[in-house]
């Protein structure tokens, strides 16, 4: 977002730092030949056979300024992403001790990129040289030949004067031209990275005519729906299950079965590469996007917080909440207790990505979020997965609360989560191996396989 930023406000200053003064320029070029002309044609057209020469010298260099801004700006940005992961996975990078590797990698990108950079300044000091050589050869034959014009009493010598002042301040504009032109190339690769990021086609495009929808039933049916991150490596095949309003579903499967998968398609981050989600009977394809992801309330495995206070983590499903919301919602998320204990209460900073606080209490936090935004449909990536079995135990009670009178998909590893769901959906292997409302027997069958409760 940072570089992003940067790009923007480069692109802001390509008119008045570039555009402008190459404007002004011209016009001033303009004038001054017209003077030139006038006072002594022959003259102003040996001065004027050095611009096509400062033309050739800058066309020669204008690619080699704009691949050399390219290259930098390519640098800088793969410099900037090291920066963002390394700081984003603090607490992997220093656990396998790699500081100084990652350090390595951040280092190497940004010499990379003062290097680039170098290059383009080398270049245009060159540039800046030849130009400088060839008006002081275009100055020299104009002295020289008016002269001889002066001698030969075609010229008086206040005429030549003039002359050589304008012919000194037309090379001015005219290295200007120059240096514009050049100039305008680092703003130019700001906008191609601009407009590359505009061109990205979105994942999930939506639909020119797409329906509203204010508050969903909750049925959703999945009909044959196959997909692949990849092509030819299917992770769904041929999904086909009926989930009714308020039901719950609980998902299990090994490792890679395609869980997550399932979540992902029903909140449609992508579409399937074959087949048919629908809410109530209508396409996910033919609604609006924004309302339809207004309908889910979601909590993920690794619960995500904001570097900002424990109110705006819980308000950030339902950014107009009151106060008033907020609590009622960290009550029913047995979250208010701890909240009240924390030194600022609901003002107090959670850290980056919630550090200052326990495992539990980020997942409460998380489920105050689900509580606020209401939504028909509830979907539950393994919440309590990287818990203990007393805070296990708790969470769930929670999310019985927040179950009810909802459509839940609940995906699952631990046969205790499902303890609440009224359907389970087996799958193996990216297909549906069992479909079932006996839920105490697939629990059983889960413990007998050594799975833990």
């Amino acid at each position: 977002m940072i570089l992003w930023g940067l790009q923007t406000q480069r692109i802001g200053l390509f008119g008045i730092d570039s555009l402008i003064p190459l404007a002004t320029s011209i016009l001033t070029l303009a004038a001054m030949i017209l003077v030139m002309v006038y006072l002594d044609w022959q003259l102003a057209l040996i001065a004027l056979l050095v611009s096509p020469l400062m033309f050739v010298l800058t066309f020669v260099f204008r690619p080699r300024i704009r691949a050399g801004w390219r290259r930098f700006r390519a640098s800088e940005s793969a410099a900037m992403a090291v920066a963002q992961e390394s700081l984003g996975a603090s607490r992997l990078v220093k656990s396998y001790g790699q500081e100084e590797r990652k350090n390595e990698q951040l280092v190497s990108h940004y010499n990379d990129s003062l290097t680039a950079q170098l290059k383009v300044q080398v270049d245009v000091a060159f540039y800046s040289l030849l130009v400088g050589v060839v008006t002081a050869a275009g100055l020299a034959a104009v002295l020289y030949i008016g002269i001889g014009h002066v001698q030969a009493g075609i010229l008086s010598l206040g005429s030549l004067l003039v002359v050589n002042y304008y012919v000194t301040q037309l090379y001015g504009p005219l290295r200007n031209v120059g240096q514009s032109i050049l100039d305008i190339q680092m703003s130019m690769t700001g906008i191609e990275r601009y407009h590359v990021v505009l061109d990205e086609k979105p994942d999930v495009p939506e639909s020119p005519n797409a329906l509203p929808l204010v508050r969903a039933k909750g049925k959703i049916a999945f009909q044959k729906v196959s997909f692949e991150y990849t092509k030819d490596h299917d992770v769904l095949h041929d999904v086909s299950f009926e989930l009714p309003s308020g039901s719950r579903l609980g998902v299990v499967g090994p490792t890679g079965s395609g869980k997550t998968t399932l979540s992902t398609l029903l909140l449609r981050l992508f579409d399937p590469t074959e087949g048919v989600i629908t809410l109530d009977d209508i396409d996910l394809k033919d609604y609006k996007l924004a309302d339809l992801r207004n309908q889910y309330a979601v909590v993920h495995q690794e619960t995500v917080l904001f570097s900002t206070t424990v109110a705006e983590n819980i308000r950030f499903s339902k950014p107009n909440a009151t106060m008033v919301e907020v609590i009622a919602a960290s009550k029913a998320s047995k979250a208010h207790d701890f909240i009240t204990n924390l030194p600022n209460g609901y003002d107090t900073l959670v850290g980056e990505r919630g550090m200052k606080l326990s495992g539990g209490e980020r997942q409460r936090i998380s489920l105050a979020r689900a509580f606020l935004k209401n939504a028909p449909i509830l979907v539950l990536d393994e919440p309590t997965s990287s818990l203990d079995i007393h805070t296990e135990s708790a969470i769930l009670d929670t999310i019985q609360e927040l179950m009810k009178g909802r459509t839940t998909l609940m995906i699952a590893h631990r046969p205790s989560t499902l303890r609440d769901c009224n359907m389970i959906l087996v799958l193996d292997d990216g297909r549906v191996s069992q479909m079932t409302t006996e839920v105490e027997s697939v629990i059983s069958g889960m413990n007998a396989v050594g799975v833990q409760s």
